[in-house]
């Protein structure tokens, strides 16, 4: 056993490309109501820093709840840095948001905005939410900052279903070094010296922690999730907002399930884009006939992104099981290798699953509820669902055209929803070929455009590092002339 566990930890370590840090303690939170006042408790402590990265901050009541609070520790002196990101603002919050921020001498950056010299760079993403505090205390979350988290109890609006945790200990400098990488991308980076050390923190508690910081086309989670999928032995219990497995992830459950793993996926029963609601579910079929489990949730929306594995292994954080989270965006979360953290999580996801409907496959082969349910409503949330949906339409038009993987009779409305777009396409390029061709020709200027913004800088940039060279040639040609190196000299 101990050799297969040294295995295990290596194969971990280098499928994530990150290590395995001791000595920490990690709390769950359950939904708004257990993270935001832990979230507000800490700002209000906080002495020296405060990292806060969040997808969306809403303009509502809570987003302006935190970034008073914000506001009023940069008064006193805190040093305050925070992030957001663009596509997450778009609709639910504008630059006023963060003024008072700003004027308390805050500082604020936008993660990825729409640049001249960047066509398709806004499709990268920035979608952690995390908050790091003095170097003592860290969240990593799937909750984003809005009252949709809250709900409305006077109006009966439920909240969002979502999942974080608080982390103590040395890991807490893993999770600040993730804050400074998207700091890093979206401008200038931190210095070195305020960035915590993680020797400089003192032991917490005896749970192993391993902060999961994806950057875009890294695809390290993707691999940790096979890997985790692969090494299972009895139970693989998921939950995410905005499933749109891969056919090698699915391929990956499925051994699993028929190998007698205990394989279940909680997933929205109410989708926040409820068009896609269809063709989420046409992905059940290949689940449920290798003997997954597959539920969907009662209330008006599960945000949550969450794993656990035997008992021994768990994950929380804001990726979603898609490829625009595995290789699109920048994500964090922590896989926390603890029995009473795992046995824990597995408790919580029982009780999700008493708010929840099994699907099953019919005498007839349908995918169906086990019993009628009540469905909630979702509005807002995250770009990730139109993201899995993209995804899920290429996935069945690319099978169909390939005939890669047999169909099932859920995907025939998407392939007649795609088709009817396709030859309404077609009549418009037929007919006004101008309303086609105009756009693509102004689309294709702006990225020929940046290409030649681009190559110019790259080569001054490669001007410069020559002339920098030259200089230091000469340099020490002029050191040498002056009678050698120093240690030659008497």
């Amino acid at each position: 056993m101990p050799l297969a566990r040294a295995l295990a930890e290596q194969a971990f370590s280098r499928a994530a490309g990150a290590p395995l840090v001791p000595d920490n303690s990690v709390r769950i939170l359950r939904n708004a109501a257990e993270n935001y006042p832990a979230w507000l408790e800490a700002i209000a402590a906080a002495t020296h820093k405060i990292y806060f990265e969040n997808y969306i901050i809403a303009e509502d009541r809570i987003g302006r709840e935190f970034v008073a609070a914000l506001a009023a520790k940069a008064r006193e002196g805190v040093c305050v840095r925070a992030i957001y990101d663009w596509m997450g603002a778009v609709g639910a919050a504008s630059r006023r948001l963060w003024q008072p921020l700003i004027a308390a001498g805050g500082e604020v950056r936008c993660f990825s905005p729409p640049r001249l010299d960047s066509p398709f760079g806004w499709l990268m993403r920035d979608h952690r939410k995390m908050i790091a505090v003095d170097g003592r205390v860290g969240f990593v979350t799937g909750l984003c900052v809005s009252r949709r988290w809250v709900g409305d109890p006077a109006r009966g609006i439920e909240p969002w279903r979502d999942t974080g945790v608080e982390v103590h200990g040395p890991a807490v400098a893993d999770i600040e070094r993730a804050f400074a990488e998207v700091w890093a991308a979206a401008g200038g980076p931190i210095s070195e010296d305020e960035l915590t050390d993680p020797d400089a923190i003192a032991a917490a508690g005896e749970v192993m922690v391993r902060v999961l910081a994806t950057a875009p086309n890294i695809a390290a989670l993707y691999r940790l999730d096979q890997l985790i999928a692969a090494m299972a032995r009895r139970i693989l219990w998921l939950t995410d907002a905005y499933f749109v497995g891969t056919t090698p992830y699915v391929q990956a459950l499925r051994a699993a399930a028929m190998d007698g793993v205990d394989v279940r996926l909680l997933v929205p029963g109410a989708s926040d884009l409820p068009v896609l609601s269809a063709l989420s579910r046409s992905g059940y079929r290949p689940l449920l006939e290798a003997g997954i489990r597959v539920f969907e949730w009662n209330g008006p929306m599960l945000h949550a992104k969450t794993a656990v594995a035997d008992g021994r292994w768990a994950r929380v954080g804001s990726s979603n099981l898609n490829l625009s989270s595995w290789i699109g965006n920048y994500e964090l979360d922590v896989a926390v290798e603890d029995q009473r953290f795992a046995v824990a999580m597995q408790q919580m996801y029982e009780e999700d699953l008493a708010n929840a409907t099994e699907i099953v496959l019919s005498a007839r082969n349908r995918v169906r509820p086990a019993a009628p349910r009540r469905r909630g409503r979702a509005r807002g949330g995250s770009a990730s669902r139109a993201a899995a949906g993209a995804l899920r339409f290429g996935n069945t038009v690319g099978a169909a055209i390939t005939n890669r993987r047999v169909l099932g009779p859920a995907e025939a409305g998407t392939m007649l929803g795609v088709a009817v777009a396709l030859l309404a396409f077609a009549a418009v390029a037929l007919l006004w070929p101008l309303v086609v061709g105009v756009p693509l020709a102004l689309l294709a200027a702006w990225v020929a455009v940046s290409l030649l913004v681009r190559s110019r800088e790259l080569r001054a940039a490669g001007r410069r590092e020559a002339e920098e060279e030259k200089r230091a040639a000469r340099q020490r040609t002029d050191g040498a002339a002056d009678g050698g190196a120093p240690e030659n000299r008497k």
